[in-house]
């Protein structure tokens, strides 16, 4: 069934950069799109980015992400990766890397059927 697993969170100032990776285990995915959803405590799930299957080079952001984070991915490591820069505190919240079995850069997260736990970014102002 497979395994997603994230890491690169932490805890840095407004202003600075983190990336963040999630390794697909168990099989390839570079057949399958690939996002990040984030969620804050007493706020709803946001999509963040996506990228699509491998070969596509189609990739879609959430407007507050917009010219800041880049999502990209490495087939060779089974990885996708979120580089995230310029935080602002608002961007603080629990990362959790998805896949799809569908086409394209789904953006909603009912389409999405595997999950990760999540690696947490907490951004100080």
């Amino acid at each position: 069934q497979g395994l997603l697993e994230e890491s690169g969170g932490g805890l840095v100032q407004a202003g600075s950069s983190l990336r963040l990776s999630c390794v697909h285990s168990g099989r390839t995915f570079n057949s399958y799109p690939m996002a990040w959803f984030r969620q804050a405590p007493g706020k709803e799930r946001e999509f963040v980015a996506a990228i699509g299957r491998s070969g596509s080079g189609t990739t879609s952001y959430a407007d507050s992400v917009k010219g800041r984070f880049t999502i990209s991915k490495d087939n060779t490591k089974n990885t996708i990766y979120l580089q995230m820069n310029t935080l602002k505190p608002e961007d603080t919240a629990l990362y959790v890397c998805a896949r799809s079995r569908l086409h394209g850069v789904p953006t909603r997260a009912s389409v999405y059927d595997l999950w990760g736990q999540g690696t947490q970014v907490t951004v100080s102002a």
